[in-house]
């Protein structure tokens, strides 16, 4: 099986590239998603969580209170403090769940990740693909989907790594300022090229 790494910051258009990759037969683990799965599911992770920001980080239902640990996180600079508890059983579960998915016969396995790079290039990934657009770019794209204002898409954009910066440890770089066709298109190619050096 095949492991990649698909990274970029918000608006490049990684999810449209990953969704390509779905249709084209690729299993794509989204970590955003997942995280908040696990923080939902795992009582374990939840009972940290709870110790580290407070009871207030899950309502009487037990649900996560996206809003209250967004404002502590990223308000209050503690985005680090509350990864470090969630990243560990991320990529745990992740790593469970790839080898599943190959037991299952899936050709090609994809992690989705804006912080996929910051400790290094992983180890386990044979692929790491950055999808990249010039910032005007993803700051309209970005205010379309998510009606944010300038301000707290730049605040946003601060969290994330500079991408540029880590172009060398990726495999392609796919530079997305046209169209989602043409997004598609080199997604397509992409994954021809690595299915084709394994086949």
């Amino acid at each position: 099986m095949i492991k990649a790494g698909i990274t970029g910051g918000i608006g490049s258009g990684k999810t449209t590239f990953c969704k390509e990759w779905e249709k084209l037969g690729a299993f794509v683990l989204y970590a955003d998603d997942f995280a908040k799965q696990l923080m939902q599911e795992d009582q374990e992770l939840q009972e940290k969580i709870k110790q580290v920001f407070g009871e207030q980080s899950y309502d009487s239902d037990g649900n996560l209170n996206r809003s209250f640990l967004a404002r502590e996180a990223f308000q209050k600079g503690r985005v680090e403090e509350l990864n470090s508890l969630v990243h560990p059983v991320l990529w745990k579960r992740a790593d469970d769940l790839a080898k599943k998915k190959e037991l299952d016969g899936v050709e090609v396995f994809a992690k989705e990740a804006a912080i996929l790079l910051s400790n290094g290039r992983p180890e386990d990934l044979d692929y790491v693909i950055i999808v990249t657009a010039d910032e005007e770019v993803r700051m309209e794209r970005t205010s379309e989907r998510d009606h944010a204002t300038g301000q707290e898409i730049r605040d946003r954009m601060a969290q994330q790594p500079d991408f540029e910066s880590l172009a060398h440890l990726a495999d392609f770089v796919v530079l997305n300022s046209g169209s989602k066709d043409e997004l598609r298109e080199k997604a397509g190619q992409i994954l021809k090229e690595i299915k084709s050096v394994t086949d």
